[in-house]
C-alpha cells in the first residue's frame, strides 16, 4: 500500500532534488513534441487532421536539435552528476536483479536495487544513445546539401525505424510509470515513501 500524499514528513525521503525534475519534465515535453510531430509526418491520419507540413518539420527539427539541451544544461547540478555516476555503473546486484526480471519473479527481495535498478540503468543508455543517433542522423537529413545521396538515404532508414523503436519503448517506460505511483511521486514531488524506498531500493536506503 503507498502512503497518502500528505502522510507525515518522517515517513518520506528525499530521492530527486529540483535539476533531476526539471531536467525529466523538460526532456519529457521535447521528446513528446518530437513524437508527435514525427507521428504527423509519416502517418496519413495526423497529417491530414493537422496539415500545415511545412509548420511541423520546423517544430520537430527544433525540438530534436533541442532534446539534449536540458541534461547538458543540468549537468551544472551535483546530485544530477551523482545520478548520471549511478546510472552508469552495474554491480553485481544489477545482474541479480535481470535475472529475476528473465524470469519474471516479480518478488522485491529477488530484485535487489540501489537508487536505479537494472532496467533503469539499461533505459536510459539506451535512450541516451538513440537521441545522439536521432539527432546524427536528423543533421544529415537536414542539412541535404553537405552530405552524399548515399549518406542521406542511409539516415532517413535508420531515423524512421529508430523512431518507431522509440516509441515503443518510451509507451513501456510510460507504461511501467503508470503502474507505480510512488515512483511518479518521486519525480514529481522529489520525495518517496520511506517504505517504498526501503522495498524497491533496499541497496540505496542502506
Amino acid at each position: 500500500m503507498n502512503p497518502p500524499v500528505d502522510a507525515p514528513a518522517a515517513t518520506r525521503v528525499r530521492r530527486f532534488g529540483t535539476a533531476e525534475r526539471w531536467v525529466h519534465r523538460t526532456t519529457a515535453v521535447l521528446m513528446g513534441v518530437c513524437v508527435l510531430t514525427a507521428a504527423c509526418l509519416y502517418l496519413p491520419e495526423p497529417a491530414q487532421l493537422v496539415g500545415r507540413r511545412a509548420l511541423v518539420v520546423t517544430v520537430h527539427e527544433w525540438a530534436g536539435l533541442a532534446l539534449p539541451v536540458p541534461l547538458l544544461a543540468g549537468l551544472a547540478s551535483r546530485a544530477l552528476r551523482s545520478d548520471l555516476r549511478l546510472l552508469n555503473r552495474f554491480g553485481p546486484h544489477d545482474g541479480v536483479w535481470l535475472r529475476a526480471a528473465l524470469r519474471r519473479d516479480r518478488r522485491d527481495e529477488a530484485r535487489p536495487a540501489g537508487k536505479f535498478n537494472a532496467g533503469q540503468k539499461i533505459y536510459a543508455a539506451w535512450i541516451a544513445g538513440a537521441t545522439l543517433v536521432m539527432l546524427g542522423t536528423g543533421l544529415i537529413m537536414w542539412f541535404t546539401h553537405l552530405t552524399p545521396l548515399v549518406w542521406r538515404t542511409g539516415a532517413t532508414f535508420v531515423h524512421d525505424w529508430l523512431a518507431l523503436t522509440i516509441g515503443i519503448v518510451l509507451a513501456g517506460h510510460i507504461g511501467m510509470a503508470l503502474a507505480d505511483p510512488e515512483a511518479r511521486r518521486g519525480m514529481r514531488t522529489g520525495l518517496v515513501s520511506r517504505e517504498w524506498a526501503e522495498r524497491r531500493h533496499a541497496l540505496w536506503r542502506r
